[in-house]
């Protein structure tokens, strides 16, 4: 598969273990970041992958026109493209870790713009690429289940329901041009994304006496391979859903207390 990854910040990233585990299986891979100090933490974070060199490009992904640039970009690279990984997220020190009810509109549109919208930006800047996909195109963005109120989580949970609700009206108005679309909500993992929200801990470390198999928020490979599947023909037959990696916690009735 030629794929698209966005939003890699560190190694530990579930984005970075997609990509790893991407390029193990011999998929070509294409990564992206917004120009500037994120790019280029990008670019060396990239040469620590098994498969060198791996294309960068610069896109924010609240530019339209960086987004129809990159588009361009990776068309100079390959024909079509079979499947592209959301994985960004950035909200406000304001709009998180228990100030739900004192931010502003300001800080809340911005984390809907950067969080939510972005899927539908980046899904139709690349729609002619996906169209071309032989097996068709899975689009897979990262969530954190926006089915609940979390401790600390406030107005990015919000943004996550933007997310997860316009995969399923992507997923009505791609699917005509074979276009898959669906959200993948994993449990906590310890990386930067995690470690920018104030509070964050009290999440993670108690995620798995609630999960029926376990859960290691420091095991972001658990993750790669349930996005590489939904990004695969192997899942043709699914669109506008969100699966679920998160050990099971989402299945019990008896949550953590706090959680």
């Amino acid at each position: 598969m030629k794929l698209l990854i966005t939003g890699i910040t560190t190694q530990s990233s579930i984005a970075y273990a997609v990509a790893e585990e991407a390029m193990k299986q011999g998929h070509e891979v294409i990564l992206s970041n917004p120009p500037g100090r994120q790019l280029s933490i990008l670019e060396r974070i990239a040469k620590r992958l098994p498969a060198e060199p791996v294309d960068v490009l610069g896109l924010d992904v609240t530019d339209p026109d960086q987004v129809d640039a990159a588009a361009k970009a990776v068309a100079g690279h390959w024909d079509h493209l079979d499947g592209l990984l959301h994985s960004i997220a950035y909200a406000p020190a304001e709009a998180l870790g228990g100030n739900f009810l004192e931010t502003g509109w300001d800080d809340v549109a911005e984390a809907v713009h950067v969080s939510g919208y972005s899927l539908k930006a980046l899904a139709v800047g690349f729609r002619d690429l996906m169209a071309e996909a032989p097996d068709g195109a899975g689009v897979v963005s990262l969530t954190f289940d926006a089915s609940r109120a979390w401790p600390v989580y406030d107005w990015m949970g919000s943004a996550k329901a933007v997310l997860e609700n316009s995969t399923k009206y992507l997923a009505r108005d791609l699917g005509p041009q074979n276009i898959r679309v669906n959200a993948l909500a994993a449990g906590p993992i310890k990386s930067l994304a995690g470690g920018s929200i104030p509070g964050f801990d009290r999440i993670a470390d108690r995620w798995g006496e609630s999960a029926p198999v376990g859960w290691d928020t420091s095991d972001a490979t658990v993750v790669a391979g349930p996005a590489l599947f939904l990004m695969s023909p192997a899942a043709r037959g699914i669109t506008g859903t969100t699966l679920h990696v998160d050990g099971g916690h989402h299945a019990m009735g008896a949550p953590v207390a706090g959680l």
